[in-house]
């Protein structure tokens, strides 16, 4: 029996008080919602995590609207690297709309930082959170833009 409204505050108050790094562990990945938002399954919870340190192009929340450019194709490539994959995440507290930062895993591999590299997703601008390195990431953003 799932005990997602349970189980929901208490993860949300256990990264609150760790702003660190931690280890938020092995999570089905369910959705793609765009090229730095899922929604994942495990431990007897549902959990949305926004990619830390990306951004990439939105697609559109209305059905008939198109969303920015490469949205479509962000989106369909991440789906490809992990959508119905067991993930390992990485979090780093929560963002102001309560999803979990963190990185994803598959097989070793940072998803986040390969989204930045296939010229997918560039790197946040906004504020990161305390014990995210993003030196990688831009490192992979300017190697990509050179590669075009």
């Amino acid at each position: 029996m799932k005990r997602p409204l349970i189980l929901i505050p208490f993860l949300t108050t256990f990264l609150l008080l760790l702003p660190t790094l931690s280890l938020a562990g092995q999570f089905k990945v369910t959705r793609v919602y765009d090229g730095d938002t899922i929604k994942a399954e495990g431990h007897d919870i549902t959990i949305k995590v926004r990619l830390v340190g990306i951004d990439s192009p939105e697609t559109s929340k209305k059905s008939r609207q198109q969303g920015q450019p490469y949205s479509d194709r962000a989106k369909k490539h991440l789906a490809g690297f992990i959508l119905n994959k067991v993930v390992d995440i990485k979090g780093y507290g929560l963002d102001r709309y309560n999803r979990i930062l963190g990185v994803i895993y598959l097989n070793g591999n940072n998803i986040n930082l390969e989204m930045v590299k296939q010229g997918l997703a560039e790197v946040y601008q906004g504020k990161s959170p305390r014990g995210f390195d993003h030196a990688p990431y831009l490192d992979a953003e300017r190697e990509a833009r050179a590669a075009k």
